[in-house]
């Protein structure tokens, strides 16, 4: 068996005070993709940045506090990549300093972190996340290819700021002008399954079930009354999707047990 987990720490420091030590001394995950570090790598403690018994790579974003991701394996990286420019795909370049996108190859399998711009409507977040869906779309597509060429399955595993269904948030009906279930992003997704064809996991696992929702804002009691989104997804091509066995979010069994404001989507694939 082989498990995946994604997250976003909402700042890795301060995750690592409220309970993603403990939390990563317990996991039995074989990779963990993080999402909005917010930290350099020399600003994390080796516990927390380097900790025994995993290879640790990081892409902080230029811009200092922002964004950035890692990703952590068992198992040492065949191969690196920063951002996904230098495909020949338009616009990517832009990218590849801004701590969005890491990517790594291991046995059988290329694995992806990812953060997407979070948007806000009639801003410049918004065009920046326009932006970014108009680079990555093509370069999923080439990545899908040049994995097959290589028999290699793809996860691309991360915050991807897109509820893609009604059923991936709870008040759907309120949130239809607002980023994040825009009907352009929402079509955006629905590309990526169809056009490039890859599958979201956890989706395919619990197709009739509400959520399970992995974000819930730190305002009034949006947790303890389950009134969260579905916006972190791990996207696998159809090969590596049909060996999923089991895919859940750990979810805090109390608000106060909490160390971000989205919980760990874990997934097992029988490899």
């Amino acid at each position: 068996m082989y498990t995946v987990t994604s997250v976003n720490v909402n700042g890795l420091r301060a995750a690592a005070k409220k309970g993603f030590v403990e939390w990563l001394a317990r996991t039995e995950a074989d990779v963990i993709c993080l999402q909005e570090v917010r930290a350099e790598p020399q600003q994390l403690p080796d516990e927390v940045g380097d900790p025994e018994g995993w290879h640790t790579v990081h892409a902080p974003a230029a811009a200092k506090g922002r964004a950035g991701v890692s990703l952590y394996a068992r198992r040492a990286p065949e191969r690196v990549q920063v951002g996904f420019g230098g495909f020949g795909v338009a616009g990517s370049e832009e990218f590849d300093a801004s701590g969005r996108y890491i990517e790594v190859d291991l046995p059988g399998v290329t694995v992806a972190s990812l953060y997407l711009p979070s948007g806000e409507v009639g801003t410049e977040k918004q065009d920046e996340k326009e932006r970014f869906m108009a680079a990555f779309l093509p370069y999923l597509k080439g990545l899908r290819k040049r994995a097959a060429a290589d028999g290699r399955e793809v996860v691309v595993c991360g915050d991807w700021n897109i509820a893609h269904q009604e059923a991936d948030l709870k008040n759907w009906k309120g949130n239809k002008k607002n980023s994040g279930f825009l009907p352009e992003e929402r079509e955006w997704l629905t590309r990526v399954f169809d056009e490039a064809e890859y599958v979201d996991v956890v989706r395919a696992l619990h197709p009739q079930e509400e959520g399970p929702y992995s974000w819930w804002s730190y305002r009034g009691r949006a947790f303890d009354n389950d009134t969260g989104w579905r916006i972190d997804y791990q996207v696998a091509t159809p090969g590596l999707a049909g060996r999923a066995v089991k895919g859940w979010v750990e979810r805090a069994a109390t608000h106060g047990e909490r160390w971000s404001d989205h919980a760990p989507v874990t997934v097992v694939f029988d490899l």
